[in-house]
């Protein structure tokens, strides 16, 4: 039985993109990241992360285009990287299995300072902004409370490394097949 659309999601230093990077590896799936069209949106837009975030707010434009974007790659075989993904398509009645990847937030403050190489407040602050400008954007634009939703398998990474994380999902993919 083929996979549909397996999407991952959860808040930023979660592991999301790690995780989903490495089980479409493991899968010999294709794989796209909302993330990446923001960075390349931003970059186009001559503005890093923060700044490109607040400019989303005020265009809501920015949102709309990333997401329709990751909604034409939604097919079977395909990994989506994105919080919004898995609830937006599923409001499309696109099947989906949503993946929802978390962590404490200390844990994914120390992860995204070190991935950016941020002092741990700089990292701090700014991993809370984003995540408020993206819940709030949500919520306007879909009324999608990310904070609400609930996926087909939530993984706290907190205490695990990315090679256990992607066994689970690996192991419960299998499990999905074999149902």
């Amino acid at each position: 039985m083929a996979l549909p659309v397996l999407t991952v999601g959860g808040p930023p230093g979660g592991g999301k993109s790690t995780a989903a990077r490495a089980v479409a590896n493991a899968r010999k799936l294709s794989y796209h990241a909302a993330g990446d069209l923001f960075r390349a949106e931003a970059a186009r837009h001559g503005m890093d992360l923060e700044a490109f975030s607040h400019y989303a707010e005020a265009h809501p434009e920015v949102d709309r285009a990333i997401d329709e974007e990751m909604a034409t790659l939604a097919r079977p075989g395909v990994v989506l990287d994105g919080r919004i993904q898995g609830p937006l398509l599923r409001r499309r009645r696109v099947p989906v299995i949503a993946i929802l990847i978390t962590a404490e937030e200390e844990v994914r403050v120390q992860r995204v300072a070190s991935r950016d190489h941020q002092p741990l407040e700089e990292a701090r602050r700014r991993l809370r902004e984003r995540a408020r400008s993206e819940r709030d954007r949500y919520v306007k634009l879909y009324d999608i409370d990310l904070d609400a939703e609930v996926g087909d398998l939530a993984i706290d990474s907190t205490r695990l490394a990315a090679d256990e994380v992607r066994d689970r999902i690996l192991a419960f993919l299998a499990m999905r097949e074999g149902a």
